[in-house]
């Protein structure tokens, strides 16, 4: 099988990697590829973290992806450098981003390396 890869040890559980062009999500030994970019202002999501529910936290103004459907579950806080309350325009963000989700790609175990399939 071939295709994006990262090493099984860079990416232990409870963390977030990069395989390739995906953001790869390691909830508790359940291993999924995303899309990369924030739908917000398209922050790299590989450099995010998750949260205590397994959501992937964008590291720039910390929206919520459910990586399971890949849709934007908690608006983003702030707007380009500012990071606070934006309650209009984060209820706007939100609901793209419920339509615009991350695109998800299964991931396999081969060897000492998870594979992004497709």
């Amino acid at each position: 099988m071939t295709g994006p890869s990262i090493p099984t040890s860079s990416l232990p559980p409870g963390t977030v990697g990069r395989a390739g062009k995906w953001a790869v999500v390691n909830r508790g030994g359940t291993v999924t590829a995303v899309s990369p970019r924030c739908r917000h202002q398209l922050a790299d999501l590989s450099r995010g973290t998750l949260d205590a529910d397994g959501c992937l936290v964008c590291p720039w103004h910390g929206a919520l992806y459910d990586v399971d459907s890949g849709a934007m579950v908690q608006g983003p806080r702030g707007l380009l450098w500012y990071v606070g309350k934006t309650p209009g325009y984060t209820r706007l963000v939100l609901a793209y981003g419920a339509v615009l989700k991350l695109r998800r790609r299964a991931v396999a175990v081969v060897g000492d390396r998870f594979v992004v399939k497709g």
